[in-house]
């Protein structure tokens, strides 16, 4: 797993966000906004603070999710994220 929470920094490194972001951290989140729900494509929204939020979407599958892409919203400023490429 530890693999995968480097490659999650590494790709939102790339888009350009200045900002800190944990992998760990951030796989969690987003698996928190899989759990429960039903097979299906699904837009979410994660609120970090006041001016930092994540928008994105995932397939939800019987026993795993696929993330497609994140915007990180920072202010008036948006880092694209595409987690498919």
């Amino acid at each position: 797993m530890e693999e995968l929470y480097a490659i999650i920094e590494e790709k939102i490194k790339k888009s350009g966000y200045p900002g800190h972001v944990d992998g760990r951290e951030f796989y969690n989140e987003v698996s928190d906004e899989a759990d429960e729900k039903e097979n299906g494509t699904y837009i979410f929204l994660i609120k970090k603070t006041d001016t930092v939020f994540y928008q994105g979407c995932m397939e939800i599958m019987d026993s795993q999710f696929d993330l497609h892409y994140v915007d990180i919203h920072d202010g008036d400023t948006v880092y694209h994220v595409d987690f498919d490429a």
